[in-house]
């Protein structure tokens, strides 16, 4: 019984995971990329118009794959957002050198690793300026922002960053997509709780775990990928390859 339980597991685990990461893999190499940080192009995408052409206040979740091989697997998320009448963005995203929280380090829609970045999601007008004030708290409140806390795999890394801002203030209505890995990083240990958005969530170490509610939907995490279903916007969510459905 326990042996048919284990073959059952290890079934689902190659079907729900090692599947979609190898067909995620075999995708980018077949991609035409820089093989080195020096060669990639950082500059601005134009996904964003200028601040100054946006008259409300308004905030963006932004992803874009990361380069190397961790791109077959995995984006790096940033946030940005402006008040009503402001003439610029204000970016913050974490890398794994220095203080790892920067503020406006690069254009607010560069490309990362020649990858053009994708809106996530957006909020505008007067719920984006009154949600703004509670994002630079979040910021300031990151508990992994010293200098030498950046870890990339399980984490914390840049997608735990965007993803606890994305916690403490709900009314974004988004999460990360299921190949951020490191989003579901909440220290090192067994951890679980409920969010602010009302969500439930076990980790263990990041490496293991299962989220489940309104936000989430329901998840199950390994390794720093997620398999999961999504009922308030349908979708499948699938390690490596993203969000599938609306």
């Amino acid at each position: 019984m326990i042996r048919r339980s284990l073959r059952i597991a290890l079934t689902l685990f190659l079907l729900l995971f090692v599947v979609p990461v190898l067909a995620s893999t075999a995708w980018w190499a077949l991609q035409d990329r820089p093989r080195h940080w020096n060669d990639a192009d950082w500059g601005p995408s134009g996904v964003l118009p200028a601040a100054a052409q946006v008259a409300d206040a308004t905030i963006h979740v932004m992803t874009a794959r990361t380069g190397g091989w961790k791109g077959a697997v995995s984006v790096h998320s940033w946030i940005v957002w402006k008040r009503a009448g402001d003439r610029r963005w204000t970016r913050h995203d974490v890398v794994g050198w220095g203080n790892p929280v920067r503020r406006d380090g690069y254009a607010p829609d560069a490309r990362w690793y020649s990858n053009d970045p994708v809106i996530r999601a957006t909020v505008t007008g007067a719920q984006a300026t009154a949600l703004i004030p509670r994002l630079e708290d979040a910021v300031a409140a990151y508990p992994w922002s010293a200098r030498g806390a950046y870890r990339i795999f399980p984490g914390p890394n840049s997608n735990t960053f965007v993803e606890h801002l994305l916690r403490e203030v709900p009314e974004i209505g988004t999460t990360l997509p299921p190949h951020a890995v490191g989003k579901d990083w909440r220290g090192p240990g067994l951890r679980w709780g409920r969010d602010p958005g009302g969500d439930l969530h076990v980790s263990a170490w990041g490496l293991l775990g299962l989220s489940a509610g309104p936000r989430t939907g329901l998840e199950l995490q390994a390794l720093g990928q997620t398999f999961g279903i999504d009922w308030r916007r349908p979708a499948l969510k699938l390690p490596g390859i993203g969000r599938v459905g609306v």
